[in-house]
């Protein structure tokens, strides 16, 4: 089976390229990239003024499988990640039960391989149960598969257990991700702590809390010698800790979400719980800082830690609800949008941090269009204007506030294995 993408600009950040050129695909994989190909047989789609992408990458997304199936599971939620452009994602293990054990892994693998329609990996816990005390299963888990290990959603209280675990897995090559946020600087808070939490009433969460948290990580990560990668980074002080740490040598990474680039506290409506997230939306200045950490390589990859809860769970008053929202059907919009069209940050740099970034740090072979490999494509309309409307999401989750949101710039091819299973907002099955 041939595909052709005729006439659209081809942006592969992993090997430098950014030109007008055509893509042959054939039984999956990535043939030929240059101008002015055709074929006899097949199929050949004008993609003319269109941009044509690596598949995108999120290695942050609550899949909710295994236990709590009613907020999402791999068949709703690979669907909301191919209707979004995304054709690799992985799954945190803030589960029930919680992913920590090989024969969960390998389950997961096998349910991911037959219900998903995009690739999933599978993230295993660091610790028995996130419980914090004493490490999970995490050599049987990665030769069962786990792409890398996070207590996300907990922090790992205890230096001597993170530590141990950033010497356990040199020999397996995984990475550790860190949800890095002081417990006991947090408590019942529900939003960044400042002047706007003190004005609604509502308990605070201090940006000290992360800052502190991403010191104890590097110093043990340059200790160890071994990587750490901060998840969902969100204060500014924190992200400096990393720039410094890097120039320094130590093997430390950072991801960001789409919201901590361009959502501020002063979105937060107490009568609203759509923009209750952790870590809590922060300041301007953080949200600068977060852009300014794309642009000079602070921070590595960008994630939308999509996380959906059932209807009845979200629709709570705002200090009752759980923390996060879906975000995998959005992400690239807010992103061409609040960042890309505004001048912010440039297309290739943007397109970067979504695919050949986060496939560098999990060594993933993924997120290229080099010949021979899978042919895993995104078709992106950087001019298509259109309305968040979540009665038309394909994830369970309908608490987002981007909906009624006018966004410029959308997906409308996603390709796996070059097979198209989407194409203009309509999954194929």
């Amino acid at each position: 089976m041939k595909l052709l993408l005729k006439g659209g600009k081809v942006i592969d950040p992993a090997n430098n390229i950014n030109k007008i050129a055509d893509v042959l695909i054939e039984n999956g994989k990535i043939t030929d990239i240059r101008e002015n190909l055709s074929i006899d047989d097949g199929k050949t789609i004008d993609v003319t003024d269109k941009i044509v992408v690596p598949g995108l990458i999120d290695m942050h997304t609550h899949m909710r499988e295994p236990g709590q199936e009613a907020k999402e599971d791999f068949v709703s939620g690979s669907r909301a990640a191919a209707a979004g452009g995304y054709t690799t994602i992985a799954s945190m293990p803030n589960t029930k039960p919680v992913v920590d054990s090989s024969i969960i892994i390998k389950g997961l693998k096998q349910r991911a391989a037959t219900d998903a329609i995009v690739n999933i990996e599978i993230i295993g816990a660091l610790t028995k149960g996130q419980k914090g005390m004493e490490l999970a299963e995490i050599g049987d888990m990665s030769q069962a598969g786990a792409v890398a290990f996070s207590d996300d959603g907990h922090y790992v209280q205890n230096s001597k257990v993170l530590l141990n675990g950033l010497d356990y897995l040199h020999p397996f090559d995984k990475i550790i991700i860190s949800h890095a946020e002081e417990t006991s600087l947090v408590e019942d808070g529900v939003m960044n702590e400042g002047k706007k939490s003190a004005m609604l009433g509502l308990n605070g969460r201090p940006t000290v809390a992360e800052d502190i948290a991403v010191m104890r990580d590097i110093l043990l990560a340059e200790y160890a010698d071994a990587p750490i990668h901060i998840a969902h980074i969100s204060t500014r002080h924190a992200i400096e800790l990393v720039r410094q740490a890097k120039q320094r040598g130590i093997k430390v990474s950072a991801e960001v979400t789409p919201h901590h680039l361009t959502m501020t506290e002063d979105m937060v409506d107490i009568t609203d719980s759509c923009t209750k997230v952790n870590p809590p939306l922060r300041t301007t200045e953080d949200t600068d800082a977060a852009v300014t950490g794309l642009l000079d390589g602070t921070i590595d990859a960008i994630v939308t830690d999509h996380s959906p809860h059932a209807e009845e769970e979200k629709d709570k008053e705002y200090q009752y609800a759980p923390s996060g929202f879906p975000g995998l059907e959005t992400a690239l919009g807010v992103l061409l949008t609040d960042l890309y069209h505004t001048g912010k940050i440039t297309l290739p740099l943007l397109i970067e941090k979504m695919t050949a970034g986060p496939a560098k740090l999990f060594k993933l072979n993924k997120g290229t269009l080099s010949k021979n490999s899978t042919a895993d494509i995104t078709v992106i309309d950087t001019q298509k204007e259109w309305t968040v409307d979540n009665t038309k999401f394909y994830t369970r989750g309908t608490h987002s506030p981007f909906v009624g949101r006018k966004l410029k710039g959308k997906a409308i091819m996603t390709i796996v294995s070059g097979r198209i299973i989407m194409q203009n907002g309509i999954i194929i099955d």
